[in-house]
C-alpha cells in the first residue's frame, strides 16, 4: 500500500483522519485519471494530494495546478477548504480564482503574475487561453483538476474544456489531468471523453437512506408544485438540522418557498437559493448556511454540486427527478461524510410521479444511473475555439488540427469538417464571403491570424457556450435606485402591466414599470401573485426513467412498491383499458361531450410527444379528422378532435412522419431558435459588443435575417447544417420519436365509452396555463379533478 509523505501524514494524523485508498491511489498514479468517488469521500483533496505533495519541495513560479470546475461558488468554496492543509503543512503558495466575479485589476495582475493554483471555470480558462501571454502563463503547468467533470460532459461547456485542455497539452507536454465525479453511468465513456484516463474506483460507502415522505395527504390527481405537502415537509425540518429541499424548476422553488413560509409558525430561518436571484442574496444564503444560521433551504440545480456549505442531513425532492443521476446527485449532499449513509426523502407532486419516484428509489436502490450517449463534439464549439486561437498567436492549421483530434469529443473530426470551420471562420462562408464583417482570419506565410487585430476585444467579449434567454434585472423601486432582487425571462417581463404582481427571491411585489432596462417593483405583501416569476423549463424525464417506469406500469408484481391507492389506479386501468407494455405502444380512443379525444402512451419524454403532436394533428388535418389540440407531458401525448381516430397506424408511419418532420422543421420557428443559439456561440452574431449588450430583440432580428439570408442563397451553409443538428438533438427530441417506434414493435388500440383511468390526469393539464397562484383558482382545479376521476371510475 503506497503512503503519503511524512509532512501530510502528519497533517492527515493532526486532523484525526487516515487517507482512503483511493486518494493514495491518485497520489501514486502518474498519468491522467479520472476518479469516481462517493460525496463525502475526500475527492476534491485526493486531487490535490499530488499537488500539494510538489509543493512541499517549494514554488516553482506561475501556475502548478489547475482547478476547473463548471460554478463560480465551488471555487470559492475550494478556495476556503485548501487554506486548511496549505495552512497546516506551511506552504507559502497562492491560491487565487479567476472568474466573472473576479475584478478587472486581479484579471490584469494574474496574467504577469499568476498564483500557484487557480481556479477557474471553463469560459474564464478559453479567455486566459486566448491571450498572447498564454504561453508564458501556462508552461510550468503541472496539474489539472476537472471537478464535477460528469456535469461539465453534458453540455457543450464541456467540449469547450476538452479542447481547452488539448491547448494545455501543447503549452505543458508534461501535464497530469485527475477527472474527480460521484456520478458516472458510463466511466470508459468519460474516460474517453477527457481524452484518455485510467478508472479509479472509490469504494462506493454506505448505501443511502432514501424512501418517499409520508405525507398527511395522497398528492393530487396533476400539477407539478407539491403544494400539498408543505405541511409535511416542514415537519421533516424540524427534525432535522438542516434540509436541502430541491425543486426542478426556479419558479416552482418560488412558490414553495411561499408555501412553506405560511405553515412556518415557528418561524424557522429557511432561505432560497436559484440561479436567477441577484448575486448578493445567493451569497447571504450561502453563508447562513457555512454559519449554521439556517434550518432549511429551498433551491434547484444552482446546489446541486459538490458544495459544502454546512451540516446538511437531509435532502427532500420535491417533484419527480426526471433522472436518476441528478437524483443521486442531490441525496449526495446530505451528510457529507463518507462513512454515514445520506438521508433523503422524496414528494411527489402528482399521481402519476408516484410511479416515477418509485422507478427512481429502484433505480438508485440498484446503482442504475441514466445518461445519453455522448456524440461528437459540436462544430459551433470549435469554430469558437478556432476564432480564440487566432486572438492568441497565429497558428499553422496542420498543427492545430492535430492538437484539436486529442480531445475527447473531436477524436472522429476529419480533416474536410476542420477545413470547413477553418473557412467559415475566415471568411463566413459562400453566402457572407462579401461582407467585411465576417472576414476575420487571414493567411500569411503558411499561418492564420486574425484580419484586423482590434477584432480580438470583440471575439473575447462574446466567449461562452451558454446562450440564455434574455434576462433583465429587477430592483425595488426608490428614488436612488433600490437593491437588487434577481432576474426574470425578457419574454416574461413584456407580459407584464403596472400593477401585475409575481413572485422573485421568495416575496411578492407589483410591477411598476421598466426603467433602463431594469424591471422596476415594489412591495406588494399579503397579495397573491397572479403570473408566475418564470416560463420555468420542464426537465424531461430520461430514456432510461421513462423505460422504467412503463416497465413497472406493466409489471403487476412490481406494484408492491407503490401505494395502495396507486394500485387501484392501475387496476382499473387493465379493466377500462389496457395497461402501456414495453414492447407495445398503446393508443386509447374515447369520447367525452362534444370531443373525440385520442391518448398515445409513448414514454419519450415531453419534448418528443410535443414535437410528436404537431405532426400528428398535421396529419390528423390531412386526413380530415378535425384535430382540436393536444398536451404533451412525459409520458403521454392526448389529443382532441372533432371526429374520430378509428385507426392510429396511419398517423404513426415512421417515413411519414420523418418527411412531415423535415418540412416542419425548415420552416419552423423552432430552427430560428437553433440558429441563434448556434451562430451565437459559433461568432457569427455578437450578443456583447463594446459600449453595451445588445438585446435580445435585436439579435433575434439580426439572426433571423441571417438565417433566411442562407435558406436562400447557400441552403448548405456549415451553420444550416449545425442548426439541423441542434434543433434535432435538443429541442424538439426527434430522434426519441423514432427510438419509440422502434422499441414499439406494434401499436395496440383501444376504444372506451368513457375517460379511462390513466387519461384523465392528462386532460387536467390540457389547456391550462402555468400556475396563477389564486386560491379561488385552486379550488376550482380541485373541484374539476374530482368530477373527472368519477366520470373515469375512480373515487
Amino acid at each position: 500500500m503506497p503512503s503519503l509523505p511524512p509532512a501530510l501524514q502528519n497533517w492527515f494524523s493532526a486532523q484525526g483522519w487516515t487517507p482512503h485508498p483511493h486518494q493514495l491511489e491518485v497520489l501514486c498514479h502518474q498519468g491522467d485519471a479520472l476518479l469516481i468517488a462517493p460525496t463525502g469521500g475526500g475527492k476534491t483533496l485526493a486531487g490535490f494530494l499530488p499537488s500539494l505533495a510538489d509543493l512541499l519541495h517549494g514554488r516553482q513560479g506561475g501556475i502548478h495546478t489547475l482547478y476547473v470546475s463548471p460554478l463560480k461558488a465551488l471555487s470559492a468554496d475550494i478556495a476556503r477548504s485548501l487554506n486548511a492543509p496549505i495552512d497546516g503543512l506551511g506552504l507559502d503558495i497562492r491560491v487565487e480564482d479567476r472568474t466573472g466575479d473576479t475584478s478587472a485589476t486581479t484579471r490584469r495582475r494574474q496574467r504577469v503574475d499568476p498564483p500557484d493554483i487557480l481556479l477557474t471555470t471553463p469560459e474564464s480558462l478559453a479567455l486566459l487561453l486566448s491571450y498572447p501571454e498564454a504561453p508564458k502563463i501556462f508552461a510550468g503547468l503541472k496539474r489539472v483538476v476537472l471537478d464535477e467533470i460528469h456535469a461539465l460532459a453534458e453540455s457543450r461547456r464541456g467540449d469547450q474544456l476538452m479542447l481547452g485542455l488539448a491547448r494545455l497539452r501543447s503549452l505543458a507536454p508534461d501535464l497530469t489531468v485527475t477527472g474527480l465525479s460521484a456520478t458516472v453511468e458510463d466511466p470508459q465513456g468519460l474516460a474517453a471523453f477527457m481524452g484518455g484516463a485510467r478508472i479509479i474506483q472509490a469504494d462506493p460507502g454506505p448505501a443511502p437512506d432514501i424512501a418517499m415522505l409520508a405525507t398527511t395527504d395522497p398528492p393530487p390527481w396533476s400539477g407539478g408544485g407539491g403544494r400539498y405537502a408543505v405541511r409535511d415537509v416542514m415537519a421533516a425540518i424540524r427534525e432535522a438540522k438542516l434540509t436541502l429541499v430541491f425543486l426542478n424548476t426556479r419558479a416552482q422553488a418560488e412558490l414553495f418557498f411561499q408555501a412553506l413560509w405560511e405553515v412556518n409558525d415557528t418561524n424557522e430561518p429557511i432561505g432560497l437559493h436559484h440561479g436567477s436571484l441577484a448575486r448578493e442574496a445567493r451569497q447571504k444564503v450561502e453563508a447562513a448556511m457555512v454559519a449554521g444560521s439556517l434550518r432549511a433551504v429551498v433551491c434547484t440545480g444552482s446546489l446541486d454540486l459538490g458544495l459544502d456549505w454546512g451540516d446538511v442531513d437531509l435532502v427532500i425532492q420535491v417533484g419527480a427527478p426526471k433522472n436518476v443521476k441528478r437524483l443521486v446527485q442531490r441525496i449526495g449532499r446530505a451528510n457529507h461524510r463518507y462513512d454515514t449513509p445520506s438521508k433523503a426523502r422524496i414528494v411527489a407532486a402528482n399521481r402519476f410521479e408516484e410511479i416515477e419516484c418509485a422507478a427512481a428509489l429502484q433505480a438508485v436502490r440498484e446503482n442504475d444511473l441514466d445518461g445519453d450517449p455522448r456524440g461528437d463534439g459540436p462544430l459551433d464549439v470549435l469554430c469558437q475555439h478556432i476564432l480564440l486561437t487566432a486572438c492568441a498567436a497565429p497558428f499553422d492549421a496542420d498543427t492545430l488540427y492535430t492538437e484539436v483530434c486529442r480531445a475527447g469529443p473531436y477524436a472522429a473530426l476529419t480533416r474536410a469538417v476542420f477545413d470547413d470551420c477553418l473557412e467559415y471562420c475566415a471568411t463566413g462562408g459562400y453566402a457572407l464571403r462579401a461582407y467585411d464583417r465576417w472576414q476575420r482570419l487571414m493567411q500569411r506565410h503558411g499561418l492564420w491570424q486574425l484580419r484586423d487585430p482590434r477584432s480580438a476585444r470583440d471575439l473575447r467579449m462574446n466567449i461562452g457556450t451558454i446562450v440564455d434567454s434574455e434576462t433583465l434585472k429587477v430592483r425595488l423601486k426608490s428614488r436612488r435606485g433600490g437593491g437588487p432582487l434577481g432576474e426574470i425571462e425578457e419574454a416574461f417581463a413584456a407580459t407584464l402591466a403596472p400593477g401585475d404582481t409575481f413572485l422573485i427571491g421568495g416575496q411578492v411585489v407589483r410591477y411598476e414599470g421598466l426603467r433602463d432596462l431594469v424591471v422596476e417593483v415594489t412591495p406588494a405583501r399579503g397579495r397573491e401573485p397572479k403570473i408566475a416569476v418564470y416560463s420555468g423549463t420542464k426537465l424531461a424525464t430520461s430514456t432510461q426513467l421513462s423505460r422504467r417506469v412503463e416497465a413497472l406500469i406493466a409489471d403487476r408484481s412490481a406494484w408492491r412498491a407503490l401505494p395502495p391507492h396507486c394500485r387501484d389506479w392501475l387496476e382499473l386501468q387493465a379493466e377500462v383499458s389496457a395497461l402501456p407494455q414495453p414492447d407495445h405502444l398503446l393508443v386509447e380512443s374515447f369520447p367525452r361531450k362534444d370531443r373525440h379525444y385520442t391518448c398515445l402512451y409513448g414514454f419519450a419524454g415531453r419534448n418528443a410527444h410535443q414535437t410528436l403532436g404537431l405532426l400528428v394533428t398535421k396529419r390528423m388535418e390531412d386526413l380530415g379528422l378535425g384535430p382540436l389540440g393536444f398536451t404533451a407531458t412525459d409520458y403521454a401525448l392526448l389529443i382532441w378532435s372533432v371526429d374520430p381516430v378509428t385507426d392510429p397506424q396511419p398517423l404513426l408511419e415512421a417515413q411519414d412522419l420523418r418527411e412531415g418532420f423535415e418540412h416542419w422543421l425548415g420552416r419552423n420557428t423552432v430552427m430560428k431558435r437553433a440558429f441563434r443559439t448556434v451562430a451565437t456561440i459559433a461568432g457569427l452574431i455578437q450578443r456583447n459588443l463594446p459600449g453595451g449588450r445588445r438585446s435580445g430583440k435585436q439579435a433575434t432580428f439580426s439572426s433571423d435575417i441571417l438565417y433566411d439570408t442562407l435558406r436562400r442563397y447557400d441552403p448548405d451553409h456549415l451553420m444550416l447544417r449545425m442548426t439541423q443538428a441542434e434543433a434535432q438533438r435538443g429541442l424538439v427530441d426527434f430522434g426519441r420519436i423514432e427510438e419509440m417506434l422502434r422499441r414499439h414493435r406494434s401499436v395496440t388500440h383501444t376504444t372506451a365509452t368513457r375517460v379511462t383511468p390513466l387519461a384523465a390526469p392528462l386532460l387536467l393539464e390540457a389547456g391550462r396555463v402555468a400556475i396563477r397562484g389564486g386560491t379561488g383558482e385552486m379550488r376550482l382545479m380541485e373541484q374539476e379533478a374530482e368530477r373527472l376521476m368519477a366520470e373515469a371510475g375512480l373515487t
